[in-house]
C-alpha cells in the first residue's frame, strides 16, 4: 500500500506540475498567434493630395471658324448616331439623347450665321423637333424606319446648306 501512495504523489506532482505549465503557456500565450490577432495602430498618412486649379479658357482665344467647324461636325457626329440608333436595335433612351444632342449642336451654330442664313436653319431646327417628337412618341420603335429616312433627308439638306463652305460668307 506504501507503493501505491507513492504513485499517487507521484501523479499528484506531475498533473500539478502539467498544470502549472498549462496555465503558464496560457497567460503568456503564444507571441505569433498574439501578434497575429492585435490590432495594429493606423497609420497617418503622409501622401498629400495634389491641389488642381482648373484653368479657364476663353470663347474668344477660338476663331469663329473654328467654333463653327466643331458645333457642326458634333452636330453631325450626333445625327450620324441618330441614323444608326434608328437602324439598329438601340433603346429608345439612346434614340432620345442623339437627336436632343444633334439638335442642340445644331443650336449652337445660331448665333454664328446673319439673320438670312439663321431664319433658313431654323426651319431644320423645326423640322428636329417635329422628329423629336415623333421618336419620343413612339416607345415601341413601331415607324422607325420612317424616321431614319427623315433623319438621313434632314442630313443630306443639312450638310448641304450649312457645311463651312456654304455658310463662310454668311458668318458674323
Amino acid at each position: 500500500m506504501n507503493a501505491h501512495k507513492k504513485i499517487t504523489a507521484f501523479g499528484a506532482r506531475i498533473v500539478l506540475y502539467v498544470s502549472c505549465c498549462w496555465l503558464l503557456f496560457a497567460l503568456l500565450g503564444c507571441e505569433a498567434f498574439v501578434k497575429k490577432f492585435t490590432r495594429k495602430p493606423k497609420e497617418p498618412e503622409t501622401e498629400e493630395t495634389p491641389v488642381l486649379v482648373p484653368e479657364e479658357y476663353s470663347l474668344s482665344d477660338i476663331s469663329t471658324e473654328e467654333r463653327y467647324r466643331q458645333y457642326f461636325l458634333f452636330w453631325k457626329s450626333w445625327q450620324d448616331e441618330l441614323i444608326n440608333a434608328l437602324g439598329s436595335s438601340a433603346s429608345h433612351k439612346k434614340r432620345r439623347d442623339c437627336i436632343k444632342e444633334a439638335i442642340k449642336n445644331l443650336e449652337e451654330l445660331l448665333p454664328f450665321l446673319f439673320e438670312e442664313k439663321q431664319k433658313e436653319l431654323e426651319v431644320y431646327l423645326e423640322r428636329l423637333r417635329q422628329l423629336e417628337n415623333e421618336i419620343s412618341q413612339d416607345i415601341y420603335g413601331a415607324r422607325l424606319s420612317a424616321y431614319k429616312s427623315k433623319a438621313e433627308i434632314l442630313k443630306r439638306n443639312i450638310l448641304r446648306g450649312f457645311s463651312y463652305p456654304a455658310v463662310e460668307n454668311h458668318l458674323r
